[in-house]
């Protein structure tokens, strides 16, 4: 299968020395070969977000400065009516202590990015990611909020603030084949984002007394965002990672952000390859019940995508804060289907833990 977008395969600066988008960043990438060297300040936006699934239970890190003000989170879900989920977010005034570097965080070569208090109270977040030979280290630690009564995951009463211990690994093979894409909506506004899907993770997350594994079946997420923004958008956004149908299987699609552009954000990893796709994809659910099955699929009598996700658990946000307004919609599932290559290789897709989600977003 082929696209019309331009590929991208030497290091190339995201911006003009006037700030403005650089005419050679335009494309995408097998590997990260982008340097955001953004100017200026308003509606630039710099963020890392790592998710880590497991069949039971997965954990999110997001470390963002959207200039005005930096967003750092810690969240854990743990699967099933009996687990439990909990958001830990610190809010940092002007972005205070936050430096996102101009390539990925935790690559050779690129600084270490630590945000919070080595012993972080109330709620304050502590986050770390480091390069490390093979892959990165990504470290937190914070305490739960304390869940009111009767809410999901208490066991039916008020329990006692724990401390959130997350220390985990998310490898890069050799030859580890990653989508980074540059969507221009002009040349003062525009994003470039390196997705990575089917990173091979390990480690654990301790919270309290217990220890909740990440082991041969956990795999690794990451959404590394660099760019100028508009003061609203819409986006939707799908990512799984596993094996199936007899093979490693990283899924990466994105949806309304991207129309008019000229780029887009979709790719499927099979065993470390990369597969571009350059059309829009069609995405439909249900704005009113986001429970209900969605679907993701392409055109053509041979569509590379042709998928069903189900979700089982809806993480639900709702902000209306001074400069920012957010309606997040990140549901949890599984993706069943089938998906295309470009050798023409069809491979079932059967029960990937993944997530869709729908975002409105001011800021």
């Amino acid at each position: 299968m082929a696209t019309h977008e331009h590929e991208i395969t030497e290091p190339v600066d995201l911006c003009l020395p006037d700030g403005r988008l650089n005419p050679a960043a335009r494309g995408w990438s097998r590997q990260p070969l982008h340097r955001a060297n953004l100017r200026g300040w308003g509606r630039t936006k710099r963020w890392e977000y790592w998710c880590v699934t497991t069949p039971t239970h997965l954990v999110a890190l997001t470390v963002s400065d959207l200039d005005f003000l930096a967003l750092n989170t810690v969240y854990v879900l743990e699967f099933g009516p009996e687990g439990r989920e909990f958001e830990r977010t610190s809010i940092v005034p002007g972005g205070r202590g936050v430096r996102l570097p101009e390539v990925i965080a935790g690559t050779v070569g690129s600084p270490a990015v630590v945000v919070g208090p080595q012993r972080p109270t109330g709620g304050k977040v502590r986050i770390e990611i480091r390069g490390k030979d093979g892959g990165t280290r990504l470290r937190a630690r914070c305490l739960t909020p304390r869940p009111p009564q009767g809410a999901r995951g208490t066991r039916g009463g008020e329990e006692a603030v724990e401390t959130v211990e997350v220390d985990l690994f998310a490898a890069l093979p050799v030859g580890h084949e990653t989508l980074s894409v540059v969507v221009p909506w002009s040349g003062r506004r525009f994003q470039y984002t390196s997705k990575h899907t089917a990173r091979p993770a390990s480690g654990t997350v301790r919270i309290g007394g217990r220890v909740l594994e990440f082991g041969e079946d956990a795999w690794a997420v990451l959404d590394h965002g660099r760019g100028r923004w508009p003061r609203s958008v819409d986006w939707n956004w799908g990512a799984a990672s596993g094996r199936t149908g007899g093979h490693t299987v990283g899924l990466q699609f994105g949806g309304s952000w991207t129309r008019g552009t000229g780029a887009t954000e979709n790719a499927i990893c099979m065993d470390g390859r990369l597969t571009k796709i350059g059309e829009e994809l069609e995405w439909r659910w249900s704005p009113t019940d986001f429970m209900a099955p969605w679907t993701i699929t392409s055109a053509g009598e041979r569509p590379a995508v042709d998928l069903t996700f189900t979700p089982f658990h809806n993480r639900s946000t709702r902000t209306d804060a001074g400069p920012i307004a957010n309606r997040t919609d990140q549901c949890f599932g599984h993706y069943t289907g089938l998906v295309r290559d470009d050798e023409g290789r069809e491979i079932a897709v059967d029960q990937l833990l993944g997530w869709a989600e729908d975002v409105h977003m001011r800021w």
